[in-house]
């Protein structure tokens, strides 16, 4: 005598919804999926998890073909997360009994969401992981304060303290120095130059005003 059984239709838009079936046949389930016949609507696969200590298989049944833009669209756990099945689907659970044995049960939306969450690996709670990145304790706490920059980061050959960058501004390296004394001396130089030219035209005038007389010279003779 087939019993009364919830399951769950996946809608081609994606949509889940329960479904109650009072008289539950399994070689009926296409219709429930609004299928007219059941050519090509059969178990896709069989999925397997334990949720709070209990094994349940889920089943889906659907077709693999059908026409354009009548896909379905919601998202399978793996493996079947990459077949294009079409129009809706459905979902019936069954549990393994503690003698090898299965029973059909409910399938219900909040059980499915567990069993979901199971296939896929689990789902990162992000506000566990906030408060648990809040908690976790800072490394840079543990080192001492003269191995870290007035900023707090540590010390090393990428990051220095903001003081010896303005030490290395004031610091003159020797070549600067050597550049410095040359263009002293070139001034030096070219002052001293402008002198000796002035000197040279003083002694010049000099021995200009000295002229010897020849004329004189003749007389005597």
């Amino acid at each position: 005598m087939a019993q009364a059984l919830g399951i769950i239709i996946v809608e081609k838009t994606g949509t889940l919804k329960v479904l109650n079936i009072k008289d539950f046949k399994e070689d009926e389930l296409y219709k429930k999926c609004g299928f007219k016949t059941a050519n090509g609507f059969e178990k896709q696969h069989e999925w397997a998890c334990k949720i709070e200590g209990k094994k349940y298989c889920v089943s889906i049944y659907a077709k693999t073909d059908g026409k354009a833009n009548n896909e379905n669209k919601y998202d399978f756990p793996p493996p079947i997360d990459t077949i294009l099945f079409f129009g809706s689907c459905a979902l019936v659970v069954r549990i393994k009994n503690e003698d090898g044995t299965t029973s059909f049960v409910n399938l219900t939306i909040a059980l499915w969401d567990k069993i979901y969450e199971k296939l896929f690996g689990g789902f990162e709670d992000l506000a566990a992981t906030c408060i648990e990145d809040e908690e976790e304790e800072d490394e840079l706490d543990a080192i001492p304060a003269e191995k870290k920059t007035k900023d707090g980061y540590l010390k090393d050959g990428f990051v220095v303290d903001s003081d010896a960058d303005e030490d290395d501004e004031d610091y003159c390296s020797d070549e600067d120095e050597d550049e410095e004394d040359e263009e002293e001396d070139t001034n030096d130089y070219n002052e001293n130059d402008g002198e000796d030219i002035l000197l040279v035209e003083n002694i010049g005038s000099e021995l200009s005003e000295e002229e010897y007389d020849y004329e004189s010279d003749d007389k005597s003779l």
